[in-house]
This record gives C-alpha cells, sequence and structure tokens, in this order.
C-alpha cells in the first residue's frame, strides 16, 4: 500500500509493504525503501542511512521476530517538509523485544560475531524505540532527520 497522507503545505508520504519473514524479504526491504525514498526525493544523506537501518530492522524481524508462516511489515513515513523519516518494521514476536544498550553496557565477548545491528540503528537514527503490535508482535521504530546546515 502507497498512498500520500494530506498535510498542511508538503504531503506526508506513507510506503506499506508485507514481505516474507526470509533473507530475501529483508533483501527486499532494503531494496523497496531506497526506490521508495529515491521517488520521493529524500536527501542523499537521509536514503543511505535509512538503508543500513531498515537492513538491520528487517534483519532482526527474519532471525529474531520470525513465527513460521507470518510474514513482517515495513513501514515508511517520510515527511519531505521536515527531511525526517520513520521506519517502522513490525513482527510477529512481542515476547523478544529488543532494548536499546547503555553506553555502559559491555558485552563478555570482546569480538562478539552479532549484537551490533542496533548499536549501528542507535547511531543512525535520532532515536528508535519497541512498541507493542497487536495481538502478539512488535514494532521497533526509528526516527531520521537530516541536520540543517548552519
Amino acid at each position: 500500500m502507497n498512498h500520500a497522507t494530506p498535510h498542511v503545505g508538503t504531503p506526508v508520504h506513507t510506503f506499506t509493504q508485507l514481505l516474507s519473514s526470509t533473507r530475501r524479504g529483508a533483501r527486499l526491504a532494503r531494496l523497496l525503501a531506497v526506490t521508495e525514498l529515491r521517488s520521493r526525493g529524500a536527501s542523499h544523506d537521509l536514503t543511505e542511512r535509512a538503508e543500513l537501518v531498515v537492513a538491520e530492522l528487517a534483519a532482526n524481524a527474519v532471525l529474531h521476530g520470525r513465527v513460521p508462516g507470518r510474514c513482517f511489515r515495513l513501514t515508511l513515513v517520510l515527511d519531505p517538509a521536515a527531511d525526517r523519516l520513520r521506519v517502522e518494521v513490525s513482527d510477529a514476536r512481542g515476547d523478544l523485544r529488543p532494548h536499546p544498550r547503555r553506553p555502559t553496557d559491555t558485552a563478555p565477548d570482546p569480538l562478539p560475531t552479532g549484537g551490533r545491528g542496533l548499536t549501528l540503528v542507535t547511531a543512525l537514527a535520532d532515536h528508535w524505540d519497541c512498541v507493542p503490535y497487536p495481538p502478539s508482535g512488535k514494532t521497533v521504530r526509528a526516527v531520521l532527520t537530516t541536520p540543517v546546515d548552519g
């Protein structure tokens, strides 16, 4: 589903797509996000950061949020006037909710093979959180903006 929402001035654009909970679905989420943002004239910086955020959140939905037979949902809400993007990835596993790591958290393994994805999301997004997605899932939301040059 792809539609523009009425907004004062420039319209806010919303893009939503259900994708299979597979590696192919995660890869497609990233490609669709980039295509959608480019077609809407989002800045290069915002599109590049969104590509990485979508890739991480979609991969997490496939790896940690997968329920056999259930898809995950990608939603992009772009406000071009503010150069602001909200990325939402919803999956069927509400019991595994990610939490932002605090700077004081340390990993027991100095070279872990995983667990860095949300650290990357934290670095690229202005903020992110996780909320319930009824009836039993969760939505991880990340907000990205392009700083105003001063």
